[in-house]
């Protein structure tokens, strides 16, 4: 719940700030063209930023430790499994890299050739050399689909939807509270605008984290499945998942949540649906003939 309360009080204090600072420099309150580009800006701009600093920040935020060379047998069969799973997703090899903390792994990075893959040592500790090969197998996938570029994308719509809405919202209601008439404020607006965008932008920013989530969790089910392709059966995944569930995984921090093998679950603002929901539709896809 911390996690989740963290990720949905973040996102809702950069739209208030960034909101405030354009309503009080009067930015937002030109014509509906101009506030809708200004909603675009806004609302890529943080998105996009924190896609071309993800793999910097990734690496400095979780302690990764670049596998340039390998230094001993587990290095060197992990960078191999991850060249195998790239070469077979046709990708271009990813850094590879290991950070200390309980079981969990991720992926990340603006291009999917340019991308990152990193495991826990507490992975490595906790599962058999087939099961690290399915949660690196997911990793890449998520790679080869473009997630990371994707979440960015559909981020980016959902702040421009908060902004854009909120702000004509607040003018509707400023001009009905002001009686439309703008003598005593010519060319400004009243505190109505103020606290309308304020309210809108919390209530507005719940939903757009609600429905990023729910396209986080319809991703975790394609990588699930590009690992089972990739590996030629879906046991390996399926096993994997059901030994994260008896672990106690690690969080991971908000902009790194949505590309690591395990997360909450059970809730509206979870970035992966629950394990069991996972492995049954792994399930399902083992029973789908083969073409």
């Amino acid at each position: 719940m911390q996690r989740i309360f963290l990720f949905v009080a973040t996102n809702m204090a950069v739209l208030v700030v960034l909101g405030l600072v354009t309503s009080i420099l009067g930015i937002d309150r030109g014509s509906q063209t101009g506030l809708l580009v200004m909603a675009l800006i806004m609302g890529f701009g943080g998105s996009t930023i924190s896609l071309l600093l993800s793999k910097t920040m990734a690496i400095r935020s979780m302690g990764v430790r670049l596998i340039n060379q390998p230094s001993n047998q587990d290095e060197a069969w992990i960078v191999d499994t991850v060249r195998k799973f790239s070469d077979k997703a046709g990708i271009q090899m990813p850094d590879v890299g290991i950070y200390d903390g309980p079981a969990n792994a991720f992926a990340t990075g603006a291009r999917k050739n340019a991308a990152l893959v990193a495991v826990s040592t507490g992975l490595l500790q906790s599962m058999t050399h087939e099961e690290i090969e399915a949660v690196i197998g997911h990793e890449v996938a998520h790679v080869a689909n473009g997630d990371m570029v994707t979440m960015t994308l559909i981020q980016g719509v959902m702040n421009t939807f908060v902004i854009y809405i909120s702000r004509v919202v607040g003018g509707i209601v400023d001009s009905f509270l002001r009686g439309n008439n703008n003598n005593d404020n010519q060319g400004g607006v009243g505190i109505g605008y103020f606290v309308t965008v304020f309210v809108m932008d919390m209530l507005l920013g719940v939903l757009a984290a609600i429905i990023v989530a729910w396209f986080s969790r319809q991703r975790e089910f394609r990588a699930d499945a590009g690992a089972a392709h990739m590996m030629g059966q879906a046991g390996s995944m399926q096993r994997a998942l059901a030994r994260l569930g008896g672990i106690n995984t690690q969080d991971l921090p908000k902009g790194l949540a949505s590309m690591g093998i395990s997360g909450a679950v059970g809730a509206l603002f979870s970035s992966h649906p629950p394990l069991e929901t996972r492995i049954a539709a792994l399930q399902q896809l083992e029973q789908q003939p083969r073409s």
